[in-house]
């Protein structure tokens, strides 16, 4: 039955099928175009000759396989191709047709090792698989004694031919969508990144992951982004000459997008609630660096946490003084450890993901078989419920089937691909289980490098980028995709909660579930979970249907707006950290004969045959050349219409971009620009400010010793104070002026305090004003404000005003004005004569 689970096994069944509809037949095989080459997609009795099910037909140039294929599509006569014959009276454009078995084998089979397994006279019979019309692939049988089927054999193969068409138009239909979907959604997530300000190096790899998921066909090999280091925004054509270049490389491992999306929920909530969420990022492999940031947060006062715990057992005491502490603490992702302290676990319900995991499996495997598991850690919590719940799940089927001891990678990528690698190699299991996340894309690569892709039924958590490339190619069968971003948001809301209304009050209408080992319930939130499949079936969401789905769900968070809390509160979100090892920054001169080099002059597009192109000798052609590449694409980062950087696509396929992929690529790459230039002005923008807060702060240092200098205070006699004023007189030196002279008058008790204006820069109706008021305000403590050094023309401008000085003594120099203090404190001036010096 045609179920849309597993194209794989369903053209085996097809080609199984032909076998038997030709008399003593053994070997058949189905191939179809994928792009601009014929590949294989099943085939039986070629094991040990086909390496891979996806293996490209024929060793030599894509144009002539695509040739023999259009031939056979229009085969109506016996003239057309002398060594093919019909089969059939009937000249319709599904009849098979016959060809010399040793002929089709030479020219189709990889490399042509099986001839000597031909038998003389063998002939192939010839199918066409045809798509609305077109032919798109063949049904090829071999038939060991020349002779022909029957009418029913015939009209057999019609069908099977016709049925293998069917499945390939329904893949490739679903497939459509979800490119579609995907490409969106790659666009959206380069669109946040903008307002993110996302790191270079992390808008690199989200770019390189996303254009591998949508563009399967050119098997993109590398992807990594070059940028002159010194580009100006907008700089002129033709300037990357002698210029230095930077080039980013992306890391060979998964990148955790499940916690970013856990990341992001939280926030959302956060800003939905008005409140600040710290985000920390604990290493996978240390469950006590992440006790130690849970430590910090209490001691610093955080309202509530929400932690992934990586080990339970080994974050409890943290949870228990946060309790002690009055600080709610909510585990997500992973239940906390039996008996905790912690108030509510928010995330899957793991038992009901692993029963839905061995549920698929059994559906993929219906005959039973041998199935591997993979974790990041056995003793996580999540871990141990999924692979137990499967476990459980698979042992109550009628089939057989044996569930291996389950490994673990530790959160090790490279690690977790070796040791899936070997089980693959020595374990002749027939399904994998990837339990976390990158788990299933270790298995999908071991799958892939062994030549079992599709043949070896993989389940996998988690819809990375790479799983869900691994999914559209079918090398992933079934993925379980969690509901991260769900996670954050409602721990986040949760914990809001409990710091707003009271911990009883928010717990109060959750539910709850049994604790282990007969233990205390916990509450429990279960975020849910979603069964993906490339195509639509009664057990599961089309990927095309699943990513517009989970888009909107995202959507309708961010436009939630609830009450509002004080910004000073705080709560802190601890999540697994995916690293930042595997990295590559280079820095070298660019050179101008290069493609990249071609790229940011012209501002255009290249597409370069590293074999044949005019640009076969440039230096990074050369490189690329010798890494085996065959298909090498630059794309420009534009901005004003200049080049400030290129996008370089590298594929082992000949021809492997089509002028529809470098649309895509460019739309991607559009978009990109603005998330660099955005990052870029940011950056700038941040710069500026920070040498202008410098710039500001060292002014404002030198404003104050200015005032210090321009206003002194002092003591020149007993109950006399001077105060000097230079430069001018406005409102806010005036309260610092007032200030300090009613200080000194407190703490030197004086009685007349002279301000000399000599200094001032202009003496106005505004500055008297302000001594004015400084006089009034010594007035109330007793003193007295005497105003010396008033110049002519600083007396004509008063008058000039109409400025009334009021009762306020004025005298033209500081030494008359000392004598009038004087006066006032009874004191007096003595002037005594120098004696005359003595004659020796």
């Amino acid at each position: 039955m045609v179920t849309g689970l597993d194209l794989h096994t369903t053209l085996h069944r097809i080609v199984t099928d032909a076998v038997g509809a030709v008399p003593s037949a053994q070997r058949a095989s189905l191939l179809a175009r994928d792009g601009e080459q014929l590949v294989y997609k099943a085939s039986v009795g070629l094991a040990g000759v086909l390496a891979n099910p996806q293996e490209v037909a024929g060793g030599g140039v894509p144009a002539t396989v695509i040739s023999t294929l259009s031939t056979l599509s229009t085969l109506s006569t016996l003239s057309t191709l002398s060594t093919l014959s019909t089969l059939s009276t009937s000249d319709s454009a599904d009849s098979p047709r016959i060809m010399a078995a040793s002929d089709w084998y030479r020219e189709h089979l990889p490399g042509a090792s099986a001839l000597h397994l031909v038998p003389a006279g063998a002939v192939v019979i010839l199918t066409p698989v045809d798509v609305q019309g077109q032919t798109i692939g063949v049904l090829a049988v071999e038939q060991p004694g020349g002779q022909a089927p029957s009418g029913e054999g015939l009209a057999r193969l019609r069908a099977l031919a016709a049925s293998a068409g069917a499945a390939l138009e329904r893949r490739e239909l679903y497939n459509d969508k979800a490119r579609s979907a995907q490409e969106v959604r790659v666009l959206e997530g380069v669109l946040n990144a903008v307002a993110a300000r996302t790191s270079t190096h992390e808008l690199v790899e989200m770019i390189s992951k996303g254009i591998k998921s949508v563009q399967l066909g050119p098997q993109w090999r590398s992807v990594h982004l070059v940028l002159l280091s010194d580009a100006p925004s907008g700089g002129a054509r033709g300037d990357a000459a002698a210029r230095e270049i930077r080039v980013y490389h992306v890391p060979h491992r998964s990148p955790l997008a499940f916690w970013n999306n856990v990341r992001d929920g939280a926030l959302i909530a956060g800003r939905s609630v008005g409140i600040h969420v710290d985000v920390r990022n604990a290493p996978g492999h240390s469950a006590v660096e992440q006790r130690g940031i849970l430590e910090d947060a209490i001691d610093r006062g955080v309202h509530g946490i929400a932690v992934a715990p990586i080990t339970p057992e080994v974050l409890e005491p943290a949870i228990r003084r946060a309790a002690r502490a009055g600080v709610p603490v909510v585990t997500i992702d992973t239940p906390p450890a039996e008996g905790s302290c912690a108030q509510a676990y928010i995330g899957t319900d793991n038992v009901a993901a692993g029963r839905l995991a061995a549920e698929m499996m059994a559906r993929l495997l219906p005959g039973g078989g041998k199935i591997g598991a993979l974790t990041f850690w056995l003793s996580a919590m999540n871990s141990r419920e999924r692979i137990e719940a499967f476990r459980a799940a698979v042992s109550g089927t009628r089939a057989r089937f044996d569930l291996q001891p389950p490994a673990e990678d530790r959160f090790d990528i490279e690690r977790g691909m070796r040791i899936a690698r070997e089980i693959v190699e020595t374990g002749e299991i027939a399904g994998a289980f990837g339990v976390c996340a990158a788990n299933g894309v270790s298995w999908g690569a071991a799958a892939r490098a062994l030549g079992r892709a599709g043949e070896l039924k993989i389940v996998a958590f988690d819809l990375l980028t790479d799983t869900l490339e691994m999914l559209r190619e079918g090398t992933i069968h079934a993925v379980l995709v969690q509901r991260e971003h769900e996670m954050g948001y409602r721990a986040v809301r949760v914990l809001h909660d409990m710091v707003s209304k009271g911990v009883d009050a928010a717990l109060a209408g959750l539910p709850t579930r049994a604790g282990a080992g007969g233990g205390p319930a916990l509450r429990f939130i279960d975020t849910g979970i979603d069964v993906v499949t490339i195509e639509r079936t009664p057990w599961s969401l089309a990927l095309s249907d699943y990513l517009p789905l989970d888009a909107n769900r995202k959507a309708a968070k961010r436009r939630e707006q609830l009450p509002c809390e004080s910004r000073s509160k705080e709560l802190l979100l601890v999540t697994v950290d995916a690293g930042s090892e595997g990295y590559g920054e280079e820095r070298t001169p660019l050179d101008a004969r290069s493609m990249v080099g071609r790229v940011l002059s012209t501002a255009r597009p290249i597409l370069v045959d590293t074999h044949s192109s005019e640009l076969h000798d440039a230096p990074d052609v050369v490189e690329a050349r010798g890494r085996g590449a065959h298909t090498l694409v630059g794309v420009p980062l534009l901005a004003g219409g200049s080049a400030f950087g290129a996008l370089v696509l590298e594929s082992g396929r000949r021809a492997a971009c089509s002028l529809d992929d470098l649309t895509t690529i460019e739309r991607i790459v559009d978009t990109m620009a603005v998330a660099i230039e955005n990052t870029r002005l940011v950056h700038r923008i941040t710069e500026r400010t920070h040498e202008l807060e410098r710039a500001n702060r060292h002014q404002e240092s030198l404003l104050d010793t200015i005032r210090e200098l321009s206003s002194p205070v002092v003591p020149i006699a007993r109950d006399i104070l001077v105060m000097p004023i230079i430069g001018t007189m406005d409102a806010e030196r005036s309260g610092r002026f007032i200030e300090s002279m009613l200080q000194d008058i407190t703490e030197h008790h004086a009685r007349v305090v002279l301000v000399d204006v000599t200094g001032m820069a202009v003496v106005d109706a505004a500055s008297v004003e302000h001594l004015l008021r400084a006089a009034r305000a010594a007035r109330l403590l007793g003193a007295e404000v005497v105003l010396v050094g008033v110049t002519p023309a600083a007396a004509r401008l008063i008058v000039e005003q109409g400025v009334d000085l009021g009762s306020v003594i004025t005298r033209s120099t500081l030494e008359l004005g000392f004598a009038h203090a004087l006066s006032k404190t009874g004191g007096q001036i003595v002037y005594r004569r120098a004696p005359h010096p003595q004659p020796f």
